[in-house]
């Protein structure tokens, strides 16, 4: 079984963990810390246009697969 964690865009995961979500119910909340249903609400809406709808979806996405693990080297390595 491989145990090594995938290879991706670490820089688009770098930006999950530390960009802020600019209004809303949530503003200034990390778009990694964003609740299921507020993504949830975006897909069924529409993400808004350019890199936040872009983020959004992304973490929507990772959050829908169960790929949260993807994230966690990430903090581990920013926040430490």
């Amino acid at each position: 079984m491989n145990t090594e964690q995938p290879q991706g865009n670490t820089a688009l995961l770098l930006e999950l963990v530390t960009y802020k979500m600019p209004f809303g119910k949530h503003k200034d909340s990390l778009i990694t810390n964003l609740p299921v249903s507020y993504l949830e609400w975006f897909a069924r809406e529409g993400f808004p246009d350019g890199k936040l709808g872009m983020l959004l979806q992304t973490m929507y996405e990772i959050k829908l697969n169960g790929l949260e693990y993807l994230l966690e080297g990430v903090k581990k390595e920013r926040f430490r």
